[in-house]
């Protein structure tokens, strides 16, 4: 028998969450590439010709740089000193501060983590501001930083006026979200916006076509005569690369990123990469729970292959629970629940289907049909005991459940998802209608459908009523009398109409900056009233449109949607201001009440209180 000891596994290995994993940070990166003389995994910049283009312009602007740990700023930092022939000797050197001619003349300084300069150095941050200002200056910066020492740096320099613009124009762009400002000869890119989902397929493509997987050709475990006894970092690589020609898997996994992004979490391409290398290499039982290729022997032997499942190892399940919650991407994919959550439909396939001719269909396909990680020994060994009644089998096989439960997420076809309720493996139910048909409708510009929008408006009227009203073809403002953050509120105030009438409507939009909302529009002549809809509002508003309590799902939710309906209720009062209906006649203390009608509808009534003036 041939084994390999691949320097490419060794290599990517690194990139995993290992205890001391050096290889993350791209100061490190050229020294174990030259020392093992590996190529290095080349993630495709998206911003990087566009930043070459302008320091090899006649005109150059200043460029800050900003994102979270891991999002790349000193990898293009790097590939810029070099695009304009600084050496990489140079660059290695402890000088914080590098200094190159452009072919325009000017001097290029680039800083490369704004966070590392001592005090003598951060006068330099007053060239910084000339050269801003000034689209002549002779200097022109390249920096990068987080938004945190972006705001904190101001604090070490004496402030004038001219300090205070720059400032204030740096800090703009970051809320904004803007690349330039007119005025300013400066230009910030946030690498935070970088889409995640967008990220992942282009870092899977260069890991597999990684030159390093030939040192596999010769290995014996590459191909067996037994399918279980295949090396098993070979067999999750090939899943990932398209089993069968299928790549659902990837696209699964981009879908979630792409949720998560939508819920408000960034993952960066540091973290990207270690989910990548987990995917490949997981198993509980490895060194550092990372596979090498003399670990992956040895679980051949001891037929432990099911465990480096990569339907398990998306989900961190190689790792201890304490590495799994430190680590972002396994944290924030976690709170999707996959594996935790079920239907009756899936537990039934998975533990009766084999037996039952309604199911067995399914079973054949969905188990049978994968015999690595799916009907593999233990499963089957486990699924018997279980079925027999044996003692002390339930706690083996709940484990086996669970780990199948995450298999079918990933490889349950895509038309057979909304017939076997595929989103209910997860905390998520209408995550995936919330991907498909509202999000990516929205952002096309499209028209999100009807039945949905309804189904969020009545979810809304349930919170901004506290009552289980079935009104969805119009919102109910109603408040409690005193203030409108009551629990149930009884005091009529306005119907606001859904569909577009009279200047009113309620739609789900990408509203000017990009950002999926709940619009709600009293008038033409009044700006409209935004709700940010993010995943988990978007589940918390169907929830509890088909009848879950407010304050069994999330607190927080319901809190923002009372903050919404309090500022649809002072657009009310400005549209009444305009239209003069907030004339009082004194002698009028009339108002209006909301009940339930036997229908679940809302109805309101006028109450008139009559007192006798003494």
């Amino acid at each position: 028998m041939t084994i390999i000891r691949s320097e490419w596994i060794s290599f990517l290995r690194q990139y995993g969450p290992i205890p001391r994993n050096d290889n993350m940070y791209d100061e490190a990166i050229h020294r174990i590439i030259r020392r093992k003389k590996i190529d290095p995994i080349i993630v495709e910049s998206v911003y990087l010709s566009e930043l070459v283009e302008n320091f090899k312009s006649s005109n150059p602007k200043s460029v800050i740089l900003t994102g979270t740990a891991g999002d790349g700023k000193t990898y293009n930092c790097r590939e810029v000193w070099l695009s304009l022939n600084g050496s990489l000797q140079t660059w290695q050197n402890d000088d914080k501060i590098k200094e190159v001619l452009l072919p325009s003349s000017k001097k290029l300084y680039i800083v490369k983590d704004l966070s590392e300069l001592r005090d003598e150095e951060r006068g330099i941050l007053k060239l910084f501001v000339n050269s801003v200002l000034n689209s002549d200056d002779s200097n022109v910066f390249l920096i990068a930083a987080n938004d945190g020492q972006l705001i904190e740096a101001w604090k070490h320099i004496d402030s004038d006026l001219e300090t205070e613009r720059v400032k204030q124009c740096v800090e703009d762009l970051l809320v904004s979200e803007l690349k330039e400002m007119i005025g300013y000869h400066l230009k910030l890119y946030n690498l935070s916006q970088i889409s995640a989902a967008t990220l992942f397929p282009q870092i899977v493509d260069v890991v597999l076509e990684h030159q390093g997987w030939n040192d596999c050709n010769k290995c014996s475990l590459r191909e067996t005569d037994e399918t279980d006894k295949n090396c098993p970092i070979w067999e999750n690589r090939k899943r990932l690369e398209g089993f069968k020609g299928d790549k659902l898997i990837r696209s699964r996994v981009t879908d979630l990123l792409e949720l998560c992004e939508l819920n408000g979490v960034h993952l960066p391409i540091r973290q990207l990469l270690l989910l990548v290398s987990n995917l490949l290499l997981g198993h509980p039982e490895a060194k550092d729970r990372l596979m090498s290729c003399s670990d992956a022997v040895k679980i051949v032997d001891d037929n432990k292959t099911s465990l480096a499942s990569i339907y398990r190892n998306v989900l961190g399940e190689n790792l201890t629970e304490r590495r799994r919650e430190s680590t972002d991407v396994f944290a924030t994919l976690g709170r999707f629940g996959i594996g935790y959550e079920t239907s009756n439909t899936i537990d039934n396939i998975l533990i009766f289907g084999e037996d039952d001719p309604d199911l067995n269909m399914y079973y054949e396909e969905l188990v049978l049909n994968d015999l690595y990680y799916g009907a593999d020994q233990t499963f089957r060994a486990n699924q018997k005991d279980y079925l027999e009644g044996i003692v002390d089998s339930g706690e083996s096989f709940l484990n086996s459940l669970q780990s199948q439960r995450q298999r079918l997420f990933f490889v349950i076809p895509r038309e057979k998802e909304e017939e076997l309720k595929l989103w209910h493996l997860t905390t998520f139910q209408y995550a995936g209608e919330f991907l498909s048909d509202v999000y990516r409708v929205a952002a096309k510009n499209g028209k999100v459908m009807s039945q949905i929008t309804s189904r969020i408006s009545q979810g809304l009227n349930r919170i901004f009523t506290g009552l289980l009203a079935k009104n969805n073809d119009e919102l109910i403002l109603a408040t409690s009398g005193s203030h409108s953050q009551a629990k149930v509120s009884r005091i009529f105030e306005e119907r606001i109409s859904v569909p577009k009438k009279r200047g009113e409507n309620v739609q789900i939009r990408m509203n000017d900056i990009g950002k999926l909302v709940v619009e709600v529009k009293l008038s033409p002549s009044i700006a409209p009233v935004e709700l940010p809809l993010t995943l988990v509002r978007y589940e918390f508003l169907s929830r509890v449109a088909e009848g879950a309590l407010p304050g069994s799902f999330s607190r927080e939710c319901y809190e923002d949607i009372l903050g919404f309906k309090s500022k649809i209720l002072k657009n009310l009062g400005l549209r009444r201001k305009l239209d003069e209906e907030d004339i009082v006649d004194e002698s009028d203390l009339s108002f209006s009440v909301i009940w339930l009608n036997q229908d679940g509808l809302i109805d309101d009534k006028i109450v008139e209180v009559n007192y006798n003036e003494e």
